[in-house]
């Protein structure tokens, strides 16, 4: 039997659940976590994350699981852990409908480190030279120098495209390090398909698109929003490109003087 709450405890709650709805309207896949860190760290509120969850839970605003969608793929290796930014990027790609125009493919390059999305893609069309204008987005905007000497590393699937000729030699070119992922192993490029879904469940999925345009525009705001502002809490619930700048100033060479 579950205790009903007081009167004055259901009072006190009301702002909060107020609030949390407004959240979860936004973010219809946000879990208690998430609306947990969005409100302490981004609306200064002090609550712990178990009365969020018992509000969820009181209130039917839990996301339902889907256990058809839980992989029951055991891994057979683990994947590379980065210790810095810029040193092991994964990319991957998704598509979307739009409205009697057809299928818009969206390629995005992530630093495995600080989260970040460091390059981005989107076209009617999903081949090699557009998964390398992300790849060649993300070494201009994280190495304006080029990326040679730096020991980058790419995670991919073994999809034509990154295995193809033309993707492979341009990685060469660039001094990108390919890796892709063994075969019936869901967690090697695990970092990249999980912001993937970040992708699908805060924008593409929560709309019908009716332009090509303005799914592209909305995607170039959406990805400078989530760098700017998306709370991990792998990072300490920090956004990645202020981990990405932490991490530069706490390596900047200290000089003495002689």
């Amino acid at each position: 039997m579950t205790r009903r709450p007081s009167c004055s405890v259901a009072q006190r709650n009301e702002p909060l659940l107020e609030r949390i709805r407004q959240l979860k309207a936004d973010h219809p896949f946000w879990g208690y976590r998430r609306i947990w860190a969005h409100l302490k760290f981004v609306d200064k509120l002090p609550v712990n994350k178990k009365r969020i969850l018992r509000l969820l839970r009181r209130h039917d605003l839990l996301v339902k699981s889907n256990l058809r969608l839980r992989a029951k793929r055991t891994s057979t290796k683990s994947k590379p852990v980065p210790t810095a930014p810029n040193e092991w990027w994964g990319i991957d790609m998704t598509k979307i409908l739009v409205d009697n125009f057809g299928w818009i493919y969206v390629v995005i390059v992530l630093d495995w480190y600080s989260k970040k999305v460091v390059g981005y893609y989107a076209g009617v069309q999903s081949k090699a030279v557009h998964w390398l204008a992300a790849l060649n987005m993300a070494v201009n905007r994280q190495f304006p120098d080029g990326a040679r000497g730096h020991e980058v590393h790419l995670m991919s699937d073994n999809g034509c495209q990154p295995t193809s000729t033309r993707f492979m030699e341009t990685c060469s070119t660039l001094g990108v390090h390919q890796a892709f992922t063994s075969y019936n192993n869901p967690k090697g490029n695990a970092d990249t398909e999980r912001m993937m879904r970040t992708l699908k469940e805060e924008l593409l999925w929560l709309r019908e698109w009716n332009s090509p345009f303005e799914l592209a525009k909305e995607l170039e705001n959406w990805i400078e929003q989530y760098n700017r502002s998306y709370l991990h809490s792998a990072l300490g619930y920090k956004a990645p490109e202020q981990y990405e700048i932490e991490y530069q100033n706490s390596h900047i060479p200290q000089f003495t003087a002689p």
